[in-house]
């Protein structure tokens, strides 16, 4: 059965997959990307997912020394921020037997870039917003509902209010 464009069946089935055996739910995402050091677009990476593939393009913003004709970084940060948290809202309503009518995310970022010029100290990324859009029918109280355990669950926000160890390894060849 579908619900929001969810295949709740499918959610249904991978919960009780992953409460007989928690390991299951470990997943790594890896993506590959060049830079272009020549003319043109300044990064591009081809991407694999269950579908098939994808290319990506990226390029900097004009001020950061790119031509800005593709999303930079950022604009992709905030795309996968939003659409995780969007797929968190539409599922966990699903789940919970609430039909949205529409849902609209908008991410917003707060960015001060003096740091990545070595100009100050300052955080470079002051704070996200999301602002969420829903209509339905369901009581306000269920939609907030939603709201607080997507802000809970979703992926997008954890790796945004939560430290992650990052480790970065140097090839040189």
């Amino acid at each position: 059965m579908k619900k929001n464009n969810v295949d709740v069946d499918r959610v249904m089935a991978t919960i009780e997959d992953f409460k007989k055996d928690l390991s299951k739910a470990k997943k790594v995402n890896k993506i590959e990307g060049d830079w272009n050091a020549g003319e043109g677009t300044q990064f591009s990476a081809t991407v694999t997912f269950e579908g098939g593939k994808a290319t990506l393009l990226a390029d900097q913003p004009t001020f950061l020394g790119g031509a800005g004709k593709e999303p930079g970084p950022m604009i992709y940060c905030l795309y996968g921020s939003a659409s995780c948290y969007a797929a968190t809202f539409a599922t966990i309503a699903a789940l919970e037997g609430i039909t949205l009518k529409k849902l609209r995310v908008t991410a917003e970022s707060f960015m001060d870039f003096s740091k990545v010029f070595g100009l100050s100290d300052n955080p470079i990324a002051g704070r996200v917003k999301f602002t969420v859009y829903v209509e339905s029918d369901s009581p306000k109280e269920k939609i907030k509902n939603i709201e607080a355990l997507s802000k809970e669950r979703c992926p997008a926000v954890y790796c945004l209010t939560q430290p992650i160890p990052l480790e970065t390894e140097l090839v040189i060849k």
